[in-house]
C-alpha cells in the first residue's frame, strides 16, 4: 500500500481540511524529510486562517498551515552534513535565498524570496512529512522533548526581540504583553542579565504567569473608559503609572512591546527614558496614532522585529537545553492531529487562560 502524508489545508478563508497527499520528495541534495511530532499554533496561523493575509503576504490557493514544529529526520539528501536519519530535529521554518544583500549581512529574515512555512503560498508543517534545507534544523539533545524542540520556534522570536533591543546586563526592561511572546521575552530579558523586568497585562492571570515565569514583578493596568478622556493622554498617564509604581521615574532602559494594541504602543513610547531602545514586535492594527513628537524629543532609538536572524535558533535550543528558559510550562492545551481544528478554535476564541495550544503528529 502507498503511504499517503496527511495534511491540514487552509482551502480558503475560514475553510480548513484534511487532505491525504504524495509523500513530499527532496527538492535538492541538501534536503531532509521530517516526520513531524509537535507544533505548536501561533496567531499568525489564526490570522490567516481567518483572514486570508497579514500585510502583503495574501492566501490566493491552498496552503499547509503550522511552522512552529519538531521532528525526526527519516530522509536525508546526499549531501547532508549536519545531520542524519533518526536525529530528532527543531525546524526553521522560514529558508532565505541565500543571496540577496540582506541574507548575507546575517538579515536573513529580510530576505524577499524566504520559503516561510504556512505563509503564502507556501505549506507548513501540519502534515506527516515536511522537507527542509538542512541547514534549518537543528538537533536537539536527548533530554530536550518534541515539545520543547517545537517552542524553540517562539523563543527564538523572542531571542531576535532582545537582539534587536540590543538589551545588555543590568538594564531595567518593560514588557507589555504577557502572552507566550511577551513572556518569553521577558524570560529572554532575565536571561542576558536585566536587572528589573516589568511584564504588563490587562489580564491578571496572564500577568501571574509572567511573574512566575521570567518577569521580576508585573503590572495590570485598568484603563479609563471615560470618552471624554483623549486616548493618547490616557497612555502616558497609564505609563507615568507604571513607571511611579517600580520607581523607574526617568522610564525604561529598553521597552519591549508585545502586543500590537495602540493603547501598549502608545504607552510604551511614554514608558521608555530619554535615549532608551523601543521595539515593537506585537502587531494589532496597521495603523495606529504614534507618539512620535515624543520619540524624537526623547531620541529614542526605534526599531521593529520580525522572525528571527542568524544565531537566534542556535541560541534559542542553548537556553531551553541549560534550563535557563522552561517553555512548556506555557502549554495549557494539547490536541492530537485530527484535532486540529478544534485546536484552532481554542486559540481563535483569545480565552485569558490559554497561552500555547500544541498539535502532536501524524503517527
Amino acid at each position: 500500500m502507498t503511504e499517503v502524508n496527511p495534511a491540514f489545508v487552509l482551502q480558503a478563508i475560514q475553510n480548513v481540511s484534511f487532505e491525504n497527499r504524495p509523500v513530499p520528495k527532496l527538492r535538492d541534495e541538501h534536503d531532509v524529510r521530517v516526520h513531524i511530532e509537535q507544533t505548536g499554533i501561533c496567531g499568525s496561523d489564526v490570522h490567516y486562517w481567518q483572514r486570508g493575509r497579514i500585510g502583503d503576504f495574501i492566501l490566493t490557493s491552498p496552503i499547509v498551515l503550522g511552522h512552529e514544529s519538531s521532528g525526526t529526520v527519516v530522509e536525508v539528501g546526499s549531501k547532508v552534513k549536519n545531520v542524519k536519519v533518526g536525529d530528532r530535529v527543531a525546524i526553521e521554518p522560514g529558508v532565505p535565498c541565500r543571496r540577496c544583500e540582506y541574507c548575507r549581512s546575517g538579515a536573513y529574515n529580510l530576505c524577499a524570496d524566504t520559503i516561510f512555512a504556512a505563509t503564502p503560498p507556501w505549506d507548513g508543517t501540519l502534515q506527516k512529512y515536511y522537507i527542509v534545507a538542512s541547514d534549518f534544523c537543528y538537533p536537539l539533545p536527548d533530554h530536550m522533548s518534541a515539545e520543547d524542540g517545537a517552542l524553540v520556534e517562539p523563543v527564538a522570536v523572542a531571542v531576535q526581540i532582545c537582539k534587536i533591543a540590543d538589551l545588555r546586563a543590568g538594564q531595567t526592561v518593560v514588557v507589555f504583553g504577557c502572552g507566550p511572546i511577551g513572556a518569553l521575552s521577558q524570560a529572554v530579558a532575565k536571561a542576558h542579565g536585566a536587572k528589573k523586568v516589568v511584564g504588563v497585562d490587562i489580564s491578571q492571570s496572564r500577568a501571574t504567569f509572567a511573574k512566575s515565569f521570567g518577569a521580576d514583578d508585573v503590572f495590570v493596568p485598568e484603563w479609563s473608559s471615560d470618552p471624554s478622556v483623549d486616548p493618547v493622554d490616557a497612555s502616558r498617564v497609564m505609563a507615568e503609572r507604571i513607571l511611579n509604581h517600580f520607581g523607574l521615574s526617568d522610564g525604561a532602559d529598553v521597552v519591549l512591546e508585545c502586543t500590537g494594541a495602540e493603547a501598549c504602543i502608545q504607552a510604551g513610547v511614554f514608558a521608555t527614558k530619554k535615549g532608551g531602545t523601543y521595539v515593537q514586535a506585537g502587531m494589532g492594527k496597521e495603523n495606529v496614532i504614534f507618539p512620535i513628537t515624543t520619540a524624537c524629543i526623547r531620541a529614542l532609538n526605534v526599531r521593529g522585529s520580525i522572525r528571527y536572524t542568524t544565531g537566534c535558533y542556535p541560541s534559542a535550543v542553548d537556553l531551553i537545553a541549560s534550563g535557563k528558559i522552561s517553555p512548556r510550562a506555557l502549554i495549557t492545551h494539547r490536541y492530537k492531529f485530527k484535532q486540529s481544528l478544534e485546536a484552532f478554535e481554542q486559540v481563535k476564541k483569545g480565552e485569558e487562560n490559554t497561552l500555547k495550544v500544541m498539535i502532536e503528529g501524524v503517527k
